[in-house]
Protein backbone atom coordinates (compact mmCIF):
# COMPACT_ATOMS: atom_id res chain seq x y z
CA UNK A 1 0.00 0.00 0.00
CA UNK A 2 1.50 3.32 -0.99
CA UNK A 3 1.43 6.08 1.28
CA UNK A 4 -1.18 8.07 -0.54
CA UNK A 5 -3.58 4.84 -0.61
CA UNK A 6 -3.15 5.06 3.41
CA UNK A 7 -4.11 9.08 3.32
CA UNK A 8 -6.81 8.34 1.52
CA UNK A 9 -8.31 5.81 4.34
CA UNK A 10 -7.33 7.60 7.05
CA UNK A 11 -9.18 11.32 6.02
CA UNK A 12 -12.13 11.78 4.51
CA UNK A 13 -13.95 14.78 3.81
CA UNK A 14 -17.36 14.00 1.90
CA UNK A 15 -19.45 16.56 0.54
CA UNK A 16 -22.97 16.48 2.73
CA UNK A 17 -26.59 17.57 1.35
CA UNK A 18 -28.15 20.55 2.93
CA UNK A 19 -31.14 17.85 4.03
CA UNK A 20 -28.71 15.83 5.84
CA UNK A 21 -27.50 18.48 7.96
CA UNK A 22 -29.04 18.84 11.82
CA UNK A 23 -31.38 21.81 12.40
CA UNK A 24 -30.62 24.10 15.22
CA UNK A 25 -34.47 24.59 15.10
CA UNK A 26 -35.43 21.19 16.66
CA UNK A 27 -32.82 22.06 19.67
CA UNK A 28 -34.80 21.15 22.94
CA UNK A 29 -34.21 24.68 24.65
CA UNK A 30 -34.69 25.06 27.95
CA UNK A 31 -35.50 28.43 30.25
CA UNK A 32 -32.88 30.11 33.16
CA UNK A 33 -34.66 30.23 36.33
CA UNK A 34 -37.22 32.98 37.30
CA UNK A 35 -35.60 34.28 40.03
CA UNK A 36 -32.61 35.33 37.98
CA UNK A 37 -34.96 38.14 35.99
CA UNK A 38 -36.30 39.52 39.99
CA UNK A 39 -32.69 38.98 41.50
CA UNK A 40 -31.53 41.86 38.19
CA UNK A 41 -34.58 44.00 38.71
CA UNK A 42 -33.86 43.88 42.82
CA UNK A 43 -30.16 44.52 42.11
CA UNK A 44 -30.63 47.82 39.73
CA UNK A 45 -33.36 49.17 42.26
CA UNK A 46 -30.76 48.53 44.98
CA UNK A 47 -28.10 50.77 42.80
CA UNK A 48 -30.52 53.15 41.50
CA UNK A 49 -31.25 53.75 45.69
CA UNK A 50 -27.58 53.88 46.95
CA UNK A 51 -27.07 56.83 43.72
CA UNK A 52 -30.17 58.90 44.60
CA UNK A 53 -28.86 58.27 48.57
CA UNK A 54 -25.55 59.66 47.82
CA UNK A 55 -26.99 62.54 45.68
CA UNK A 56 -29.35 63.55 48.09
CA UNK A 57 -26.65 63.47 51.09
CA UNK A 58 -24.74 65.88 48.61
CA UNK A 59 -27.45 68.22 48.08
CA UNK A 60 -29.09 67.99 51.74
CA UNK A 61 -25.33 67.94 54.02
CA UNK A 62 -24.92 70.82 56.34
CA UNK A 63 -21.47 71.21 55.90
CA UNK A 64 -20.23 73.46 52.82
CA UNK A 65 -22.34 74.98 50.64
CA UNK A 66 -22.76 73.66 47.44
CA UNK A 67 -23.08 76.00 43.90
CA UNK A 68 -26.39 77.60 43.03
CA UNK A 69 -26.11 75.16 39.42
CA UNK A 70 -25.22 71.95 41.65
CA UNK A 71 -28.26 72.52 43.93
CA UNK A 72 -30.58 73.37 40.98
CA UNK A 73 -29.10 69.96 38.99
CA UNK A 74 -30.36 67.82 41.68
CA UNK A 75 -33.82 67.24 40.79
CA UNK A 76 -32.63 66.66 36.92
CA UNK A 77 -29.66 63.97 38.58
CA UNK A 78 -32.36 62.26 40.54
CA UNK A 79 -34.87 62.06 37.19
CA UNK A 80 -31.42 60.98 35.29
CA UNK A 81 -30.86 58.18 37.79
CA UNK A 82 -34.40 56.97 37.64
CA UNK A 83 -34.57 56.97 34.01
CA UNK A 84 -32.07 54.98 33.38
CA UNK A 85 -32.66 52.65 36.11
CA UNK A 86 -36.04 52.15 34.91
CA UNK A 87 -34.99 51.24 31.36
CA UNK A 88 -32.02 48.84 32.79
CA UNK A 89 -35.03 47.14 34.85
CA UNK A 90 -37.44 47.05 32.04
CA UNK A 91 -34.78 45.66 29.50
CA UNK A 92 -33.95 42.48 31.99
CA UNK A 93 -37.89 42.33 32.78
CA UNK A 94 -38.24 41.81 28.81
CA UNK A 95 -34.94 39.85 27.59
CA UNK A 96 -34.16 37.61 31.06
CA UNK A 97 -36.74 35.46 30.31
CA UNK A 98 -35.72 34.68 26.74
CA UNK A 99 -32.26 33.59 27.84
CA UNK A 100 -32.41 29.32 27.33
CA UNK A 101 -29.86 26.88 27.42
CA UNK A 102 -29.75 23.05 25.87
CA UNK A 103 -27.32 20.12 26.03
CA UNK A 104 -26.94 17.30 23.82
CA UNK A 105 -24.29 14.92 23.52
CA UNK A 106 -21.93 16.51 21.79
CA UNK A 107 -22.59 20.25 22.44
CA UNK A 108 -24.04 22.88 24.70
CA UNK A 109 -26.00 25.65 23.38
CA UNK A 110 -27.40 29.25 24.77
CA UNK A 111 -29.73 31.54 23.26
CA UNK A 112 -30.55 34.72 24.71
CA UNK A 113 -31.01 38.85 23.40
CA UNK A 114 -34.23 40.29 23.18
CA UNK A 115 -33.48 42.15 19.83
CA UNK A 116 -30.87 40.39 18.22
CA UNK A 117 -31.57 36.70 18.94
CA UNK A 118 -28.10 34.99 19.67
CA UNK A 119 -27.55 31.36 19.63
CA UNK A 120 -24.20 30.02 20.87
CA UNK A 121 -23.03 26.25 20.73
CA UNK A 122 -19.86 25.19 22.54
CA UNK A 123 -18.63 21.25 21.21
CA UNK A 124 -18.01 19.48 24.62
CA UNK A 125 -14.87 17.98 22.86
CA UNK A 126 -13.43 21.91 22.84
CA UNK A 127 -14.44 22.37 26.25
CA UNK A 128 -10.89 23.49 28.37
CA UNK A 129 -12.94 23.49 31.41
CA UNK A 130 -15.89 24.82 33.30
CA UNK A 131 -16.43 27.06 36.20
CA UNK A 132 -19.62 27.41 39.06
CA UNK A 133 -20.16 31.24 39.72
CA UNK A 134 -21.93 32.34 42.54
CA UNK A 135 -21.77 35.77 43.71
CA UNK A 136 -23.22 36.97 46.90
CA UNK A 137 -27.13 37.97 45.28
CA UNK A 138 -26.32 34.73 43.33
CA UNK A 139 -26.42 32.93 46.81
CA UNK A 140 -28.96 34.40 48.75
CA UNK A 141 -30.94 33.72 45.87
CA UNK A 142 -29.63 30.15 45.35
CA UNK A 143 -28.35 30.55 42.02
CA UNK A 144 -25.33 30.03 39.99
CA UNK A 145 -24.02 30.36 36.44
CA UNK A 146 -21.78 28.07 34.64
CA UNK A 147 -19.09 29.50 32.72
CA UNK A 148 -17.81 27.24 29.63
CA UNK A 149 -14.04 28.21 28.95
CA UNK A 150 -12.88 26.91 25.35
CA UNK A 151 -9.84 25.96 24.18
CA UNK A 152 -7.36 28.24 22.72
CA UNK A 153 -8.81 31.43 24.74
CA UNK A 154 -8.55 32.73 27.89
CA UNK A 155 -12.29 34.57 28.30
CA UNK A 156 -15.02 32.05 28.52
CA UNK A 157 -16.83 31.00 25.22
CA UNK A 158 -20.14 31.65 26.82
CA UNK A 159 -22.47 32.15 30.42
CA UNK A 160 -25.30 30.48 31.56
CA UNK A 161 -26.82 32.60 34.09
CA UNK A 162 -29.45 31.90 36.33
CA UNK A 163 -29.20 27.98 37.35
CA UNK A 164 -30.39 26.75 40.03
CA UNK A 165 -26.71 25.22 42.15
CA UNK A 166 -28.04 21.86 41.56
CA UNK A 167 -28.44 21.90 37.86
CA UNK A 168 -25.49 23.87 37.65
CA UNK A 169 -23.28 21.18 39.06
CA UNK A 170 -25.21 19.07 37.02
CA UNK A 171 -24.13 20.26 33.93
CA UNK A 172 -20.60 20.98 34.68
CA UNK A 173 -20.25 17.43 36.05
CA UNK A 174 -21.57 15.81 32.58
CA UNK A 175 -19.38 18.11 30.62
CA UNK A 176 -16.53 17.45 32.60
CA UNK A 177 -17.12 13.52 32.01
CA UNK A 178 -18.07 13.38 28.50
CA UNK A 179 -14.92 15.29 27.59
CA UNK A 180 -13.13 12.81 29.34
CA UNK A 181 -15.22 10.05 27.53
CA UNK A 182 -14.94 12.10 24.03
CA UNK A 183 -11.37 12.06 24.49
CA UNK A 184 -10.85 8.46 24.53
Amino acid sequence: MTISAQQETVFSNNQLSVEEIPSLQTLALLPISKKYRTLNILSIGLIASVLIGIASALRFQRFWSLPEGLLQAYPYVVAGIVAVGSLWALYHFFADVRIFYAIREQDISKQSGLIFRKLSCQPILRVQHVEVNRGPLDRWAGLASLQVFSAGGEMHTFEIPGLSIERAEQLREFILAHKDIGAR
